[in-house]
């Protein structure tokens, strides 16, 4: 809380207030966001308000001055909502008059005659309602409660069609190179499916904007959570990484806490909360151990650990290793240190992750880029041992400094390539943030297309795949197939049979995306064998 003069007028800015804060945008113009303040600190003399932009992502959010503020928009934040009760009332009076009103009624209560009178009516009313019985009866009520629907009824929705059996079994035409995309006759077939969601519930597709960085959409109706598209809020999950512990609603884990981390030859600045102990949040640098990611308070703390640290690598085995790149399995039981400082620097760029603590059913997949220091990390992936939805991923993070350089392609390809050798089709935890969504779209794209452009025609005819082959070949899970199919608006509905249409545009994209992708994941140099969780008795 803090004042501000303004004009010769006192102006109280509090937590909750709104109004338009000074930013730069990616094009470094200036810009006025309407803003939250979330908390209000005195450092050295001056003020500075936590702002968290609405509808921008929570990464950010950030501490300003007084002069970056605009207090001629100031809102005030709204007053709380009065509790109701059970019938759908407020529970205080709001105003004086029905008190008055309410002590007419009781003078008139008061009066014996027509209290009399009431009652003679009341129970003759009962007596003409109430039809004789024999034997037991039960005590009537003596006033009639209507039961008022709390959520009114909504007559079903019409069934969604969804697609056709036929469309699994029977093969779907595939036009390699066509100029123009045909128009067909039946438009509405084709309309309704490109709306169709995996489990047929009706959506409309709608193409990421990868320019500005927005809030991601994880209420589960868009393409990033299958897990509750019909609208509904989904129940608090009970398995993954995405176990609900409901302190995301707790205004300190709405701030980031860490100012800036040292790892290695890079610092980071934080995007999220992270729950690192409370008495280093107040540190200006928290460094880490680039190898065992222990942290500590000072450079001095990490000269010394640094002396008796024997890492040069993650812990746990290597199982890929081609150039540079190599890659590390970590079991979250064997290596709980580890594996728990890890979760706990991805936290600080993951804003959805609750789970740091329970690392017994997980295996950790950690990337490293070799050099003569040793192997730094790059970025990880982990999954369950044992998951029940087909999961092959739980959480997935490049780290900051290797963004944008194919490491994030090369983390879900690897993936993928641990789901081929297991034999399963795999699909990541749903919901994904917004960096997440569009590294596996494009993914995705690239890989269902790199399938359909190889495929040679047989006899003069031709080529032809189903939905359940591309799924088989690429262990990308049918529905992630299908839903990229629609985002790429492949398919279309001809003659009786859907067909894949591709045109000089998209095959002309895809040929220059995949010039510019450079790191793949070579199968040769995975040396991988699968466990069955199941039959242990513990992890």
């Amino acid at each position: 809380m803090t004042k501000m003069a303004d004009n010769s007028s006192s102006v109280e800015i509090v937590e909750g207030c709104r109004l338009p804060v000074l930013r730069k945008n990616q094009e470094h113009e200036d810009e006025w966001p309407l803003a939250e303040i979330l908390s209000v600190k005195e450092v050295s003399g001056r003020t500075l308000y936590y702002v968290h932009y609405i509808d921008f992502n929570k990464r950010l959010d950030e501490w300003v001055t007084t002069d970056r503020l605009d207090m001629k928009k100031l809102q005030f934040p709204k007053k709380e909502a009065k509790t109701p009760t059970k019938n759908g009332l407020s529970g205080s009076r709001p105003s004086s008059p029905e008190r008055e009103v309410v002590s007419e009624r009781r003078d008139t209560d008061t009066d014996p005659a027509l209290q009399k009178k009431q009652r003679k009516s009341l129970d003759l009313n009962l007596q003409t309602a109430t039809p004789p019985s024999r034997g037991k009866t039960l005590p009537t009520p003596k006033r009639k409660v209507e039961s008022v629907p709390l959520v009114p009824q909504v007559p079903p929705a019409p069934p969604v069609p969804s697609l056709p059996s036929s469309t699994e079994a029977s093969q779907a035409a595939v036009f390699p190179a066509v100029r123009e995309t045909p128009t067909f006759k039946a438009r509405e077939d084709h309309e309704q499916l490109s709306s169709l969601t995996t489990n047929g519930t009706a959506r409309r597709l709608i193409p990421a904007q990868p320019g500005r960085k927005r809030k991601a959409n994880c209420g589960g109706t868009d393409e990033d959570s299958q897990d509750s598209s019909d609208g509904i809020p989904s129940a608090p999950r009970m398995t993954g990484s995405l176990v609900s512990d409901r302190s995301h609603d707790d205004i300190v884990t709405r701030m980031k806490n860490i100012e800036c981390i040292e790892l290695g030859r890079h610092r980071l600045k934080p995007w999220y909360f992270s729950p690192y102990p409370q008495e280093l949040t107040t540190l200006p640098i928290l460094y880490l151990c680039e190898f065992c990611l222990k942290y500590l308070k000072s450079l001095k703390c990490l000269q010394r650990h640094l002396t008796k640290c024997n890492l040069r690598h993650p812990p746990g085995n290597e199982i890929y290793r081609k150039g540079t790149i190599s890659f590390f399995e970590i079991d979250g039981r064997k290596n709980k240190n580890y594996s728990q400082n890890l979760c706990l620097l991805a936290k600080c760029f993951l804003d959805h992750k609750t789970l740091y603590y329970d690392t017994d059913p997980f295996l950790f997949y950690v990337m490293t880029e070799y050099d003569s220091k040793g192997f730094h990390i790059v970025g990880y992936f982990s999954k369950e041992k044992e998951s029940t939805e087909d999961y092959n991923v739980a959480c997935i993070l490049t780290l900051p400094p290797y963004q944008r350089r194919g490491y994030g392609k090369l983390l879900i390809e690897f993936s993928y390539e641990l789901s081929k050798v297991e034999g399963k089709t795999g699909t990541p935890e749903k919901p994904l943030s917004d960096l997440g969504l569009l590294s596996y779209r494009s993914y995705w794209s690239q890989t269902i297309l790199e399938i359909l452009m190889d495929l040679k025609p047989e006899n003069g005819e031709r080529p032809q795949i189903t939905i359940n082959e591309i799924s088989e070949i690429t262990s990308i899970k049918k529905e992630d197939v299908i839903s990229t199919l629609q985002y790429l608006n492949l398919i279309n509905y001809y003659k009786g049979q859907y067909i894949l249409t591709l045109s000089e545009d998209i095959v002309d994209g895809h040929e220059k995306a995949m010039q510019k992708r450079h790191l793949r994941i070579d199968p040769k140099c995975l040396h991988f064998t699968p466990k069955d969780w199941s039959k242990r008795g513990k992890w």
